[in-house]
């Protein structure tokens, strides 16, 4: 199909075929836009020619230490430089990035360092402390931490390890980049959040992160030179793709530590920032902020959110505030961002509640991927009548080449040639998506999932704990908090406040139970907890 009757002479050769790769766009930048802004930071302050050497000298430094390609380098950092730097010099030296998030427990922590083998680990001073016994945790064995100080955030080095800086200096400026032979070489090695017991090792290839990003450039309507706020952490599916794509359009990165309404107004205010992506939680942040906190600006800032839909009444009053926000979809699997909410301009007489109802929904396939359908039990395609309800099911290039060291989880993923979400939705008769439910108990606070198996697990190591149910309850903050339901044993007497002081030592801060109710637990026959009548009982408690 679709070759010539003749085809000899028509083969691929390195005059027509380069493995695709994001490593490309930062090089062509660095001809293309040497003096351009790349990287933005307090004082720190780089051009695109400046932005390439220190990824070179990384990727230099990173090789003097041992990192051959196929090796895995770990980050345990905020979106500060080093953790952009890290996207490209990492993969500049053919080793894969391991971006863990800064909120996980020393036990998780330890887990992906073992599970990931890193070599290497570029780490926070913030954090220095949990990678450190994450390592003492595995016996001493794990990475060699290399500290990331940030003074001016309130972290000098702790002098206990090589810094950045040194490592950096210890780099040469004239370090070939490796460059993949094959565009399904790994690229990146990305953590779920647990929400089925242990995170599974999602691998992602230089193609998929090539092609998210360039799909992103179109969906987000990008024009040259925009200025980007990176508030989506940077271990969140590698910041969705949004730092390998920044170069290919002469963007500037201006980096955000800490994610707080005056930050973010000044950025925009200040480094004229155009684009940022966040949960929910972060318009909410934005919208509910004092007025001595906001500023004024006099343009359009474009904003991807994702996470959860965005409630009506936050876009009703962000938007005129200058914001124009699209809702996003999608999962680490996917690379982050993988359905788009397209505006269709003949919604733009409706009413606010009409459009925001609209823009509420997870959309239709972003343009890297190929197919976004909605599938019952039996593997076909729902009624696209926004009643019937299925299955999330997506394939294309922006997919994972599956779980790392996990074959048959692998395979579940993509049984009948499609990746299965575990996202329960309805198909509307215009083709757009609308998540119905979440994945199975899924809580999903501030943008991080949450399992309740993991919560309710630390309740039940409490000796007073005989039966515990997790499930979301609405926080005006966070979108979702974990509220459990817990019963006694007999005789036993133990407070809300004892019971979550007990998680506090198991679980990171997030995942912790903000609220405990004592009482009898609804079961069907069987046993099992009727976690839909809890869910009934939230709207009593909120």
């Amino acid at each position: 199909m679709g070759w010539l009757a003749d085809e000899t002479g028509l083969e691929k050769n390195a005059a027509n075929f380069v493995a695709l790769t994001p490593l490309s766009f930062l090089n062509r930048a660095r001809d293309v836009f040497p003096d351009k802004l790349a990287v933005v930071y307090r004082d720190h302050r780089v051009t695109y020619r400046q932005y390439h050497e220190r990824c070179t000298r990384l990727a230099s430094g990173l090789v003097k230490l041992g990192v051959a390609s196929g090796d895995v380098v770990a980050t345990i950092l905020p979106n500060i430089p080093a953790h952009t730097e890290a996207h490209f010099g990492v993969p500049a030296c053919g080793a894969i990035l391991n971006a863990i998030n800064t909120r996980l427990d020393v036990n998780t922590v330890s887990y992906i360092f073992d599970h990931g083998g890193a070599k290497v680990a570029l780490v926070d001073t913030q954090f220095i402390e949990l990678a450190e016994a994450a390592i003492a945790q595995n016996g001493g064995t794990g990475p060699t931490l290399i500290e990331v100080p940030d003074a001016p955030a309130g972290f000098p080095a702790t002098g206990r390890h090589t810094t950045y800086d040194a490592l950096l200096a210890d780099g040469d400026a004239d370090f070939q980049w490796i460059m993949p032979e094959d565009e399904w070489e790994s690229i990146a090695l990305n953590y779920t959040s647990g929400t089925t017991g242990r995170p599974k090792g999602v691998v992602y290839h230089h193609r998929g992160a090539y092609l998210n990003a360039m799909g992103q450039v179109i969906s987000w309507r990008i024009t040259l030179h925009p200025r980007y706020l990176t508030i989506v952490p940077l271990f969140h599916c590698n910041g969705w793709c949004h730092t390998w794509m920044m170069p290919a359009v002469g963007g500037t990165i201006v980096c955000c530590r800490d994610i707080t309404a005056p930050a973010i107004f000044d950025a925009i205010a200040d480094e004229k920032v155009t684009h940022f992506g966040g949960a929910p939680i972060v318009l909410n942040m934005l919208v509910n902020a004092p007025a001595d906190q906001k500023r004024d600006f006099n343009h359009i800032v474009e904003v991807f959110t994702a996470g959860a839909p965005p409630a009506p009444a936050t876009l009703a009053k962000i938007e005129p505030m200058g914001f124009n926000v699209t809702q996003v979809y999608g999962l680490t699997e996917v690379y982050g961002p993988a359905t788009e909410c397209t505006w269709d301009s003949a919604w733009d007489d409706l009413g606010t509640d009409e459009r925001a109802a609209i823009k509420a929904r997870q959309g239709v396939a972003m343009p890297f991927m190929e197919d976004v359908a909605v599938w019952d039990s039996a593997g076909q395609q729902i009624s696209r009548d926004g009643t019937a309800q299925g299955e999330i099911v997506m394939r294309g290039n922006g997919t994972m080449k599956g779980y790392y060291k996990n074959p048959q989880a692998t395979a579940e993923a993509f049984e009948g040639g499609y990746f299965h979400s575990g996202d329960i939705a309805v198909h509307h008769p215009n083709t757009y998506v609308q998540i119905a439910d979440r994945a199975k108990d899924i809580i999903i606070s501030g943008g991080e999932n949450i399992s309740s198996i993991e919560v309710e697990n630390a309740l039940y190591s409490h000796p007073a704990v005989v039966c515990a149910a997790v499930v979301a309850m609405p926080d005006e903050r966070w979108g979702e908090v974990p509220c459990a339901f817990v019963e006694l044993a007999e005789g036993s007497e133990v407070c809300e406040a004892d019971l979550i002081e007990h998680a506090r030592g198991q679980l990171a801060g997030f995942k912790r139970p903000k609220r405990i109710v004592f009482e009898a637990l609804p079961k069907t026959t069987t046993g099992k907890i009727r976690k839909n009548l809890l869910r009934e009982r939230i709207a009593d408690l909120s």
